[in-house]
């Protein structure tokens, strides 16, 4: 469906009974709604109202024009007005990667009082990923290419996206959507309302800017993280507990990279069932 939100229009799925308890899975980068299909039938099947977005820039959703667009502030007002649009007036609340760094801002500082339940798959508080050291740092190597507009989106697609393919796929960690994703980065205006998240939100300078200071998660918070992921390092998940005031679990998934939503889907639903108290 179609849903207005201080004037763009977001596609957003919605899938299960009406009357049940609200779960939104927020996406990172470079996805879109369709890196959740493992889990909306799960969810749903199981009773669940799962409201699934193409968040801004991204997928079918509008992708407004400049930097300024995309401040986690806006991010953050896009999920809850979706959320008023449903009539929905809480949610547990699943991101992976941005979508991670998303609903942690959602559940401390932005609407807390909208985050029943928090999960966060992949990136963990912003504070622990900041504090995680020179390793995290070189992992990231790419948050500094993509403040480059114009270079950074030049180097990704040159050579039938060859570097894009390479950065997101290499081997052990790799990005299983990477054709299907290429595909919708094709679109007039889309890589670059992609890495806009990046310029607004995460440059070097906020590697080494004092604390940010945000409210400790007051909800129940469940971390997962796969031991083959190529981007981000066990610690910054782990650590993550010191920013969680309410029950914290922490789950390392074997065997998976990056995106272990499609690496090991039935373990990842099994979780999440288990968490919002379906399993």
């Amino acid at each position: 469906m179609r849903i207005e939100v201080g004037g763009l229009s977001f596609s957003v799925v919605v899938e299960g009974p009406e009357a049940g308890p609200a779960v939104v899975l927020l996406h990172g980068w470079p996805d879109s709604a369709r890196v959740w299909r493992h889990q909306v039938p799960a969810l749903a099947g199981a009773g669940f109202r799962v409201v699934v977005p193409d968040l801004r820039g991204f997928g079918d959703s509008d992708r407004p024009d400049g930097t300024a667009a995309y401040r986690a502030k806006l991010l953050c007002g896009d999920v809850v007005g979706i959320l008023d649009a449903l009539g929905v007036e809480r949610a547990a609340v699943v991101g992976h990667d941005w979508g991670a760094a998303l609903a942690w801002m959602l559940a401390s500082v932005f609407a807390p009082d909208r985050v029943e339940r928090l999960a966060v798959m992949a990136a963990g508080h912003p504070e622990a990923l900041r504090n995680t050291g020179p390793r995290q740092r070189q992992l990231s190597w790419y948050v500094l290419l993509f403040q480059f507009a114009g270079v950074a989106e030049r180097w990704l697609t040159m050579d039938d996206w060859m570097h894009f393919r390479e950065t997101v796929g290499g081997t052990d960690g790799g990005y299983p959507d990477v054709d299907a994703a290429i595909a919708e980065l094709s679109r007039p205006g889309a890589l670059t309302a992609s890495l806009e998240w990046y310029r607004a939100n995460w440059t070097p300078e906020t590697l080494v800017a004092p604390p940010l200071g945000l409210p400790p998660v007051g909800c129940p918070t469940l971390g997962i993280w796969a031991g083959g992921d190529a981007f981000v390092l066990e610690d910054q998940m782990r650590d993550s507990a010191a920013y969680v005031a309410g029950p914290w679990r922490y789950e390392r998934l074997d065997g998976a990279g990056h995106w272990l939503q499609l690496d090991a889907p039935d373990r990842v639903n099994a979780l999440l069932l288990e968490f919002l108290g379906r399993g």
